[in-house]
């Protein structure tokens, strides 16, 4: 079992007594930013639906992959991370940065919790910037002119919206926040959009956990969620299961033994 993490949260607001939706994502990657309420409500989502774990490291390894490519074979060095969650291993700006240490990385999130970890760990390279930015997605006006301050939206930007549409259960509203943050960056620049996806066992699982009082995070159908992208061009292989996104391997080691309720595509502006 992981060792508690200190508490260093009193007077601000978190909650440590209860499950939190960046803990328990933390927890299922093998993270230690995480508390004993926040493992049981893991391992009880996850004796529902074993895959979560599966699905929680594939969706990060489809994030590292979309930012090699982006840093490397495209040459983008501006990178909008909005949702980035709590910091693990590889983050955004480390892999951006190990390959262009001039990237410059602003995250966005609205947790307090992710505000409290990031401002202690999402420290860049001298060469570049790293820039957290406490705002809210439906806020785009103002997310945009935080992020502003250390990036160039004369210049193509890589927005990254990971783990996030979900959250907003209004898909008409979720599309024009993708829309809107998309007017704000010029062309050339791209979109990667990773979310989970509906099945059965898992909204079988969810309806169980939620039950309980659990966060339920809402799963659209793939071919829903690649509208989010309408206007835009596609990178190939287009919006796929995230080990199918120009994996690093011919096949998944170990091999997954069940589609992978995890998506991802990456889509340029023209």
């Amino acid at each position: 079992m992981s060792e508690e993490p200190t508490d260093a949260f009193t007077g601000t607001g978190i909650d440590t007594t209860i499950p939190h939706s960046a803990r328990i994502w933390n927890y299922w990657l093998g993270g230690k930013d995480n508390y004993a309420v926040d493992r049981e409500a893991g391992d009880a989502f996850a004796a529902l639906y074993p895959q979560i774990t599966v699905n929680a490291r594939e969706a990060r390894g489809f994030l590292q992959r979309v930012v090699r490519f982006l840093a490397g074979d495209v040459g983008i060095r501006q990178f909008l991370d909005i949702g980035t969650g709590l910091p693990t291993a590889d983050n955004t700006h480390e892999v951006a940065q190990r390959v262009a240490p001039d990237s410059r990385v602003v995250y966005v999130d609205n947790d307090p919790l992710v505000l409290a970890h990031a401002r202690a760990l999402l420290v860049g390279t001298p060469e570049g910037e790293t820039r957290y930015l406490d705002a809210d997605i439906r806020d785009v006006d103002g997310l945009v002119r935080g992020a502003a301050e250390i990036l160039d939206f004369t210049e193509p930007v890589a927005v990254l919206i990971l783990g996030v549409l979900g959250h907003i259960h209004d898909a008409d509203e979720a599309r024009a926040l993708v829309r809107r943050i998309l007017d704000h960056v010029p062309p050339g620049s791209y979109l990667a959009i990773g979310d989970g996806t509906a099945s059965e066992a898992k909204l079988k699982a969810q309806k169980q956990y939620g039950n309980t009082g659990g966060p339920i995070y809402l799963n659209r159908e793939p071919a829903e969620i690649a509208t989010f992208f309408d206007g835009l061009e596609w990178v190939e292989p287009g919006f796929v299961s995230a080990p199918l996104w120009r994996p690093e391997r011919p096949t998944a080691v170990p091999p997954i033994a069940a589609p992978v309720d995890e998506y991802g595509g990456l889509a340029r502006k023209p």
